[in-house]
């Protein structure tokens, strides 16, 4: 039956599902899969012990599986709540397909809902499944290293960062036990081993496998093995899908050409991913830019999300002919800005290096042109420009693109939306209560156009006291999350902000999308901006006719929000050309200017800062957020451990030095105590001592080779009596001196020895480097405890 060998694959099984924490909010999820560990172990045991055909393991094995999840997720429907029935075996496929769902929606760390649960337990049960195949009934534990590799694997790829080395460790740990338990079952095939006999804790002979030198030899590999795992990947460059270090990167003339369209399926839901770049440990840059826009730049758009589905919006796969790239070409352009006044703004962007599989280009809204090499197009309905073939990871860019200035008067038009706008943008599903529907209206009332409803909506997601700004808010797919969000917690981070307001304008009749992309980021000294992880961010694009898509800002910002928010100055209707109240030519308020001026009287809301440069003009001598300043955390790491690395071996020297002395009760022990401590001084010296010889011999060997002086080789002789009584005597005599004899013969050493070995002695005394060693030694022995502590038959001849 194998039971050591079926134990130690479930071990390892279970040793590798541990990276799997950093996926889910609570602990839930391992017990889960602990249970499904212990059935497919019990079901690979039955399998052997009734001698089943090894094509047929498997499938008893899923059997097991599927009886275990029928009686943790479906007893209520299950005949007995054990027996499958039709209505349990609907129910686990409903929990599967909602599982799929939601681990394709969520960001980590998800909940641990039901369904996530179920779809972890299922993973974890058919890597256990092959395991016990291929390492117990196959014999090939070597391949067994591909399903627990996968389980390694899975939050690597889903957070897209390294896991913890904690969890490599005890994975790595997993499979070399099963390495090792493996060789052990298979050797024992051979015959009869070959028992030496071992003195145990218990003063009690122990016959054992003489397997010490093949046992050190294995634990060394296995040791440098895992180092070189950790040690190895930070010095191997990236290998992108387009080849090493970047060589034979595509330049889009391998595309087809012709008739057709090009489809760029996307593969992680973006609103997931905003939340991913939010909650993620540190905050890494991700590109700078430089831009000839006057005021602060507009925010780096990447994804339009039109669908809505009454919790969620979404967008559809992006579509682009296959002849339409953007290089060299003018983009299409937005029909609804004829006769509006534009700014024209040429942005310069730089992807940072490090930034992986990003095929859709942070650019600012609304582009006319894009000047980038590589097969990258436009989806001409979102004007998203993206690639399936190339990344934007380390290149550089120019975008010209025109930022809309409309006066009070082309804003505030009652004239509806084109048909093609309506039909796309305002469909709300029958899912949204009534309740939502008249908070819309009474958010809004008295608000006579969609413009300044879509104003009054904004000032109240900001206005102090009524929302909130946390990471922490509840799941959106949630049932009841977006109506939890308005109603009662009020609590969010923008993507519970952006979505909100976009569906409240749908339902008042104003046309509606969420943007995703990036804020602007934070202003260098050198004039330039630069964009983090943190930056981003998830906005509402609201559409009037003949002004075309605006982006508003409902998310609060500021230390107390999303600190790189900003407003759009045309939300603030009293920084209109042609506004009501206002007298200056042009309509700008006679109070100040807008930018460049003194806007202190213009109207803010509370916790934004304004898209114009005034607060940094106004405070002379302060110097932007500079994202990038300070030494990288890798380096101070990497110099920390190394102090650490120079510290070990001379901190371990004294507190063992301290700890001999302190355990040092007796007469007998001082004596042990005095010699061993001068012994290691030796050595630290590089000075002889082998264990051959008698205390007494070596005293007179070291007193004549380092031709002591008498005090010295009297405090030498006294060390080696006392070292001999306490061997040897019945009684041992008191040797009150024993301390001050070591402290001057290590002195007499020090001055003794060369000036290179003298400071080896001090800061790395190869003393302390050999107890390193015995001590890493006996820690890879947990294996052979592992495999002494399961008891197993010998047979005797």
């Amino acid at each position: 039956m194998r039971l050591r060998l079926t134990m130690v694959a479930g071990l390892a099984t279970l040793l590798a599902s541990v990276g799997l924490y950093p996926l889910y909010e609570s602990s839930g999820w391992f017990f889960t899969g602990f249970g499904a560990l212990l059935v497919v172990g019990g079901a690979g045991v039955l399998t052997r012990r009734f001698r089943v055909a090894a094509a047929l393991c498997p499938a008893i094995g899923l059997l097991a599986l599927f009886l275990y999840l029928t009686v943790v997720f479906a007893s209520g429907h299950a005949f007995l709540g054990v027996v499958p029935t039709p209505s349990s075996t609907a129910r686990l496929g409903r929990l599967m397909s909602e599982g799929w769902h939601d681990a394709n929606s969520y960001a980590a760390p998800v909940p641990m809902l039901p369904a996530i649960n179920m779809l972890t337990g299922v993973g974890i049960g058919l890597v256990a499944i092959l395991v016990d195949f291929l390492a117990v009934r196959m014999r090939r534990a070597a391949l067994a290293g591909l399903p627990l590799l996968a389980v390694y694997s899975v939050p690597a790829a889903v957070r897209q960062q390294t896991v913890s080395w904690l969890a490599f460790l005890l994975g790595a740990g997993g499979y070399l036990g099963l390495l090792v338990a493996d060789a052990r079952d298979q050797l024992s095939g051979w015959g009869r081993a070959v028992f030496t006999r071992h003195w145990s804790a218990t003063r009690q002979i122990d016959e054992r496998p003489d397997s010490s030198p093949l046992s050190a030899s294995g634990r060394r590999i296995g040791l440098t093995a895992v180092v070189i795992a950790i040690v190895l990947p930070f010095a191997v460059p990236g290998i992108e899908s387009h080849g090493l270090l970047g060589v034979g990167e595509g330049d889009g003339s391998s595309s087809g050409k012709g008739g057709g369209s090009i489809t760029g399926l996307n593969a992680l839901d973006p609103l997931v991913s905003v939340r991913r770049q939010l909650v993620r440990t540190g905050d890494a840059e991700v590109l700078r830019y430089r831009s000839t826009d006057s005021s602060t730049p507009d925010y780096l758009r990447m994804y339009s999300l039109d669908r809505f589905d009454g919790e969620t919006w979404t967008t559809g796969p992006l579509r682009a002919g296959t002849d339409e790239r953007v290089k060299d070409r003018e983009l299409p352009a937005e029909p609804a800005l004829a006769g509006v006044p534009v700014r024209d703004v040429t942005t310069k962007v730089s992807i940072g290096p490090g930034v992986h599989r990003l095929d859709v280009l942070p650019i600012p809204y609304l582009p006319t042109k894009v000047d980038i090499k590589g097969d990258w197009r436009v989806d001409p309905r979102s004007l998203t420009v993206f690639s399936t073939n190339d990344s934007a990871g380390g290149r550089s860019y120019t975008v010209t693109s025109v930022r809309p200035q409309p006066t009070y008067q082309e804003l505030v038009t009652t004239a509806p939306p084109p048909a093609s706008i309506s039909s796309r943008y305002l469909s709300v599903p029958d899912s949204v209560g009534d309740d939502i529907a008249k908070l819309a209206t009474d958010v809004t009332a008295g608000a006579p156009t969609p413009y300044e409803k879509a104003v009054k909506l904004q000032d109240w997601f900001t206005a102090p006291g009524n929302f909130t700004y946390s990471l922490d808010a509840p799941p959106r797919h949630q049932n009841g999350a977006l109506r939890d969000f308005l109603f009662t917690s009020r609590t969010g981070y923008c993507e519970q902000f952006a979505s909100s307001m976009a569906l409240l304008a749908r339902i008042l009749g104003i046309p509606a999308r969420v943007g995703m992309g990036y804020t602007a980021g934070a202003q260098q000294p050198d004039g330039g901006w630069v964009v983090h992880t943190k930056d981003a961010h998830a906005w509402p694009e609201l559409y009037f006719a003949g002004v075309g898509w605006l982006r508003f800002e409902p998310t609060p910002g500021g230390d107390g929000g999303q600190g790189s928010a900003t407003v759009p100055a045309y939300s603030s209707p009293l920084l209109l050309p042609g506004a009501p109240g206002t007298d200056a030519p042009g309509g700008v308020p006679s109070t100040g200017t807008v930018a460049g001026g003194d806007s202190s009287a213009a109207p803010t809301i509370p916790g934004h800062r304004t898209d114009t440069l005034a607060d940094q003009q106004a405070a002379p001598g302060v110097a932007p957020k500079d994202g990038g300043s300070g030494p990288p955390i890798t380096w101070l790491l990497v110099a920390l451990v190394a102090v650490l690395l120079l510290l070990t071996p001379i901190t371990l020297r004294r507190l063992t030095r301290a700890h001999r002395w302190a355990r040092a009760k007796s007469d007998e022990a001082v004596a042990h105590a005095a010699w061993d401590d001068l012994r290691a001084d030796a050595a630290d010296h590089g000075l002889e001592w082998p264990s051959s010889e008698t205390p007494r011999a070596t005293a007179r060997r070291l007193s004549a080779a380092l031709e002591l002086s008498p005090k010295e080789a009297a405090a030498l002789t006294r060390l080696s009596r006392a070292e001999e009584r306490a061997r040897y005597a019945p009684e041992v005599e008191a040797s009150p001196t024993a301390r001050e004899d070591v402290r001057l013969l290590r002195a007499a050493f020090g001055t003794r020895a060369r000036r290179r070995t003298r400071w080896r002695a001090r800061l790395f005394p190869p003393s302390a480097v050999a107890a390193l060693r015995r001590a890493g030694t006996r820690m890879m022995d947990v294996f052979e405890w592992l495999d002494v502590a399961i008891p197993r038959r010998r047979r005797h001849t």
